[in-house]
């Protein structure tokens, strides 16, 4: 290749011979306990769940100034509409106020009327930016659908993935997808950010990125096992990480790159998209390694090598006739 067309820059040098494989017990021990404790935070606290599936007001509100968040609250709050919520949002003059569940639409629309007069007094001059209101039916559907689509997407890889690669492959990429989402609900869990329609979306852009980047590397593999038919498969694993690791990497560092903006700067409407997203990454990246590579090795150390022992082995020499050979007979 000319000398112009070459990469200027590589992330991993072609000749890199990194053995993965020795911590393979160490990465599967750590990825299963961070999953477990995901999984125990998820109930306890628990997630933040947004307006979408835990149901509720939230209007968002400007003031000619610097809010004032302690009368803006005792105004809202003398109102009798429940527990009430008020924070700063995005900027000083810009105040979120969260209102649980009123019932019907006639009493919906009554409580966010006295939100708004109760604001103008004690603010004049506050403009409502947006009011949004789930009821508790729609709500719970919402969360239903929401889970339902992340099964459905589990569903669809382990089937596709099975139909492609044999069975040791397909279970290594369900059960690392698995744990790949138990950690990033685990992230929500800890950073509280809202659990809603639009981080349901970024763990699903997540597990499609996950598996893309797991398909690449197990293609690689199924590759090599057609290719070294008597290499190990500890070292044929080890081999396919390295030849694959400069386009995980790059991969993984673009979507991350061009999520990064969005987190800092995205404002709070993408800021949660944009985190669980820049987690994911990390996690995905290092699962494709760690994680899918350690189950496929123990699935298929006796499986997918099946045969190859007995070619790779010398033959025995053929012991000799009685008579010897017709060359012999005449010598």
């Amino acid at each position: 290749m000319p000398g112009f067309l070459r990469p200027l820059f590589r992330l991993v040098p072609d000749d890199t011979r990194i053995q993965f494989m020795r911590g393979r017990i160490a990465g599967l021990v750590v990825s299963a306990i961070l999953s477990i404790g995901s999984v125990i935070l998820a109930f306890h606290p628990g997630l933040e769940q947004g307006i979408d599936f835990r149901g509720g007001i939230i209007m968002e509100a400007r003031t000619p100034g610097p809010a004032d968040l302690g009368g803006l609250r005792g105004a809202v709050s003398g109102l009798n509409l429940g527990d009430v919520g008020i924070q700063e949002f995005g900027d000083a003059s810009t105040v979120l106020i969260r209102l649980p569940v009123q019932g019907e639409e006639a009493a919906t629309q009554q409580a966010v009327s006295r939100v708004r007069g109760a604001l103008e007094a004690a603010a004049p001059g506050t403009r409502i930016l947006r009011t949004e209101a789930v009821g508790n039916r729609v709500s719970d559907e919402l969360f239903t659908g929401g889970l339902i689509a992340l099964g459905i997407s589990l569903g669809a890889m382990l089937i596709y993935i099975w139909f492609r690669f044999e069975w040791q492959f397909a279970v290594g990429a369900i059960v690392t997808l698995i744990l790949d989402t138990t950690k990033v609900v685990g992230f929500l869990a800890v950073t509280r950010i809202e659990f809603n329609l639009t981080t349901i979306a970024a763990i699903l852009t997540i597990i499609g990125f996950s598996a893309n980047d797991k398909v690449v590397v197990y293609d690689r593999m199924r590759e090599n096992l057609r290719k070294f038919k008597t290499m190990p498969l500890r070292e044929l694993i080890d081999r396919s990480i390295n030849e694959t690791l400069n386009r995980t990497l790059g991969t993984s560092m673009t979507l991350f790159l061009s999520a990064l903006p969005l987190a800092l700067f995205g404002g709070d409407a993408l800021a949660g998209f944009a985190w669980v997203m820049l987690f994911g990454i990390v996690v995905s990246a290092s699962s494709s390694i760690f994680i899918a590579a350690p189950i496929l090795l123990f699935l298929g150390e006796n499986r997918l090598r099946r045969g190859t022992e007995a070619a790779a082995r010398p033959a025995a020499p053929q012991p000799a006739r009685a008579g010897g050979t017709v060359a012999e007979r005449r010598g």
